[in-house]
């Protein structure tokens, strides 16, 4: 067994509070500073400026100064250790000093640095360390000296981990430091990360990583627990391979190293037989195994688990059934772990568990049962009120504590993605009152698949869980940011607004706050140069930060979202060049523009990953805002063009990753909408045609083949003029495929389909086909598979009619116009390339055909001088290509 520093003693004094044991933040009121002029506003000016991160309780700046000399002596107290040390020596060689020398007192001449020794404050005039709570400290720079001063060794540690955050980077001698007292302590004894999420575990890199990052941050614990590796769960009894166990050693002495404690999670819950001997010996040699490593910190997760199952036939002739008999069972498990391999072990700290129901605070025959059977010092993890809780209190962290019966150390679900797999959880931790870390054992993050793009969030995880007083989400989120850029305002300024475009989750409903907030200020102003400027820097941020960001892992982790990004900046972009065309009457330029957007945006979606079982994860960035601006422009573009009545589409259900209500609209039967849940009665999708309209046939195509059972199993089809009074089409049970036909004249702007049921299946709709009588296009070349003749006038130049062949002698295409009326102008779009040429015509009230222009390029508009007219048709010329039309506008008299 390797020689260990010093350790904490948080977990122990966390489970020793239990009969009425909330733990408390705030440290004896004699223990306040008591230099003139501290005030809580100080530390929060502190954390403005970037200086110190997590935010200190209290910061007082003194007139003196210290100058970093040539030579500096180190004197070791007795809170000092190595780690600390090497800190403190890093520091004062970055900012200037040549010679750092360790000696038992203060040097002769220059700079002398004191590490964990709190009579040294007594030159300083401050008070010692000895009323904080565990791991606090005292730092103070003047009266000619630097001393750090922790209440224990990791209190020194966090000493010089600020001290290091408040040193400048000269690289020479000379350099003057302003006199500074800081008084700080953590808000709850346990802060820090479980890694516990499904999916492809961190590399072994990436955990050493961490672990530096934390002791950084002043997080001091981190959990062992990914769901994939096999040895923590289906072959929980079987020994690690002896490479494997090697590198949890080398884990197990790095974690020391930073002041983190490294938590062994063994979760048996698959197949544990609860009242077996064997397993128990199996359990507790697993520990050994893992004791020998050097580990003193151990966890058993009963979390995704059935309860009413047994794993053997002894444990239900033991306890019955029901949750009362598994929480009995668990907490039997439990205790002979506690009592046979923690109690045996000097130096082991209390052990915690995971119970199955971790994720609300209701009363329940199993935790009743947990409550009192379980040994009164194994801590209970929590995730709050949900699984991934968007908030989280002081009530229910109270009420956890009074339901469960033990101290609680919350396993928070943030910024976790394996729920969401396509996209990076980049914002900042929020939704968690003030006081929270007072009323638990510790706070503990489970972070996303990706290690390295964790440290965002986790930077905001580490600045609440050590000062929630002074804690302001926004704020920490740019200064982890700042943190992270390295110092590099460009890296900066890219990495702000790559994260803002990834800003979204559970706990942050907003995305992408910045980005969203110029794109409204656009509208509103119509400032373009300004949107420009932005989404050329959205668009230059990925290289930017491929060149320039130090933490290289964060490249590889994030890389698959760096390109979607960059894509999706490249379509935004073109989009609002095509508003600029179009608002300028610059109108086939416009077209032309309108035209790249579909591939840039399909190229945009088109990047992944690959997940730990072989397949492919699509990414998503900045959805809802970068898609939805595009989405603004075309109808920006459709309105100066004259189009109305593009249809939209809704749904009162979530969407699943990038299946979007609008692929329902797309005339493309392979892409669909997916809900992300199922539905309840009297959810609903909707069809808005834009304005009202005579309506004929409607499809609803539902299901797919690897989802046939994701359609509405009961539901209604109905209409409306003005989304308020509905009428029934018809009712439809069990069937995928729905189709009705409206009555003659009936006229509406909304269709939908109900749920008059619930269900337990997900929704996929493939295509909500509305067919319209106004707008009807008839005659030829017929449509080729996969179009059809109503795209030509269907209010979406996105949707194309490509005929099958050639037209023949005397062959047109047809659009109605609904009733007579004047026709100002009509304009013809096709791809750009298309072949063909043809007239275009007029039918008067008289029922005779004018032409009024001919087909000229990809963009083509003719006045019709106020003509009144019925129809409008596109005659084709003799020897023309195969037709294509994206669409016939038709405009009247305003």
């Amino acid at each position: 067994m390797t020689p260990r520093s010093p350790r904490p003693t948080a977990l122990g004094a966390a489970a020793m509070l239990l009969a009425g044991g909330l733990l408390t933040a705030a440290p004896p009121a004699q223990a306040a500073d008591s230099t003139p002029g501290t005030t809580p506003a100080k530390a929060a000016e502190v954390q403005r400026t970037g200086a110190i991160s997590p935010t200190p309780r209290s910061v007082t700046n003194r007139p003196d100064r210290i100058t970093i000399t040539p030579t500096v002596t180190l004197v070791a107290g007795a809170t000092s250790d190595e780690p600390s040390l090497e800190v403190v020596e890093s520091a004062l060689r970055r900012a200037g000093a040549q010679h750092v020398v360790r000696g038992d007192r203060p040097g002769r001449s220059g700079l002398t640095v004191h590490v964990g020794d709190s009579a040294a404050l007594d030159a300083q005039r401050l008070d010692g360390p000895s009323g904080l709570p565990a791991e606090g400290y005292v730092l103070g720079i003047g009266a000619g000296r630097i001393v750090l001063a922790g209440k224990d060794t990791t209190g020194t540690y966090y000493a010089a981990q600020t001290l290091r955050q408040v040193l400048p980077q000269k690289g020479h001698p000379g350099a003057e430091v302003a006199g500074i007292a800081v008084r700080d302590w953590p808000g709850t004894a346990l802060r820090g990360v479980i890694e516990g999420f499904y999916g492809t575990p961190w590399s072994h890199k990436a955990r050493l990583d961490q672990f530096d990052y934390y002791g950084e941050h002043k997080m001091n614990i981190y959990v062992y627990s990914p769901k994939d590796d096999a040895y923590l769960r289906a072959k929980w009894r079987d020994a690690y391979p002896a490479d494997q166990l090697a590198q949890i050693k080398e884990l197990a002495d790095r974690a020391a190293q930073r002041h983190v404690e490294f938590t062994y999670a063994l979760s048996p819950g698959l197949s544990v037989c609860y009242s077996s001997d064997a397993d128990v010996k199996a359990l507790v040699d697993k520990f050994q195994t893992i004791w020998d490593a050097g580990v003193r910190t151990f966890a058993v997760p009963l979390d995704d688990i059935s309860y009413t199952d047994w794993n053997c036939a002894e444990d239900k002739a033991k306890w019955g059934t029901g949750g009362a008999a598994a929480g009995a069972a668990q907490a039997y498990l439990l205790n002979r772990v506690n009592r046979e391999f923690i109690a045996t072990h000097p130096g082991a700290q209390p052990l915690q568990m995971v119970p199955t129901e971790y994720y609300n605070v209701d009363a329940s025959p199993y935790k009743k049962a947990l409550s009192e059977q379980l040994d009164p010092d194994v801590l209970v993890e929590w995730t709050g009120v949900g699984v991934v809780a968007s908030t989280m209190t002081v009530a229910q962290a109270e009420k956890a504590r009074t339901v469960f019966g033990h101290p609680i150390l919350t396993w928070d679900n943030y910024p976790v993605n394996d729920y969401t797999t396509s996209r990076l959880l980049l914002g900042p931790f929020s939704g968690r009152e003030k006081g929270l870390p007072g009323k638990l054992a510790g706070i503990t993050a489970n972070p996303m698949i990706q290690p390295y793009a964790s440290k965002i969030a986790l930077h905001t995880v580490a600045d609440y869980s050590w000062n929630d007083t002074a804690y302001d989400a926004r704020t920490s989120w740019l200064q982890g940011i700042k943190e992270y850029a390295g110092g590099d305002a460009r890296t900066e300024k890219a990495l702000r607004a790559f994260s803002d475009v990834n800003y979204s989750s559970a706990l942050n409903s907003e995305q992408a706050p910045d980005l969203a907030s110029e794109f409204d200020g656009y509208w509103k102003s119509g400032d373009a140069a300004r949107l420009t400027s932005v989404l050329e820097a959205l668009g230059a941020a990925p290289n930017r930060l491929r060149d320039s960001l130090p933490d290289r892992g964060f490249i590889a982790d994030a890389g698959p979202w760096l390109d979607a990004t960059k894509s999706w900046a490249t379509a935004a972009r073109t989009a609002l060049r095509m508003v600029e065309a179009a608002r300028a009457g610059k109108s086939a330029q416009a077209w032309e523009l309108r035209q790249q957007l579909p591939a840039q945006v399909a190229a945009a979606n088109s990047f992944t990953y690959t997940g730990l079982d072989g397949s492919k994860v699509p990414v998503v960035v900045g959805d809802g805002v970068l898609d939805r601006f595009i989405d603004a422009a075309n109808a920006e573009h459709d309105r100066i063009l004259g189009i109305s009545g593009r249809p939209t589409a809704s749904a009162t259900l979530g969407t699943w990753q990038s299946n979007t209500p609008a692929r329902m609209l797309d005339g493309d039967d392979s892409t669909y909408f997916w809900s992300n849940g199922a539905p309840a009665a009297g959810d609903r999708i909707t069809v808005d045609l834009g304005r009202t309209r005579d309506i004929s046939d409607i499809t609803l195509a539902m299901g797919k083949p690897t989802s046939p059972n994701d359609y509405l199993h009961e539901g209604v089809l109905e209409y409306s003029v003005d989304g308020q009074n509905w009428q029934q089409l018809t009712a439809f049970s069990g069937k995928p495929d729905v189709t009705a036909t409206a009555p003659d004249g009936t006229k509406a702007r909304y269709v939908r389909a109900r749920a008059t049921a619930g269900q337990e299946y997900w929704v996929v709709v493939r295509e909500f086909d509305v067919a319209t009588k106004d707008g009807a296009v008839t005659g030829g070349p017929p449509a080729a598979a996969g179009s059809s003749l109503r795209a030509a006038s269907d209010g979406d130049p996105g949707t194309i009619y490509r005929a099958a062949r050639a037209p023949e002698a005397g062959e047109a295409l047809e659009v109605a116009i609904g009733q007579a009326g004047p026709v100002r102008s009509v304009t013809v779009l096709r791809p750009t390339g298309a072949a063909g040429r043809g007239d275009i015509q007029l039918r008067g009230t008289d029922g005779k055909w004018l032409t009024i222009g001919a087909l000229d390029g990809a963009y083509t508009k003719v006045s019709a001088g106020d003509r009144s007219a019925d129809a409008v048709r596109l005659v084709w010329g003799a020897g023309s290509a195969a037709p294509q039309i994206a669409d016939v506008v038709v405009t009247g008299q305003d």
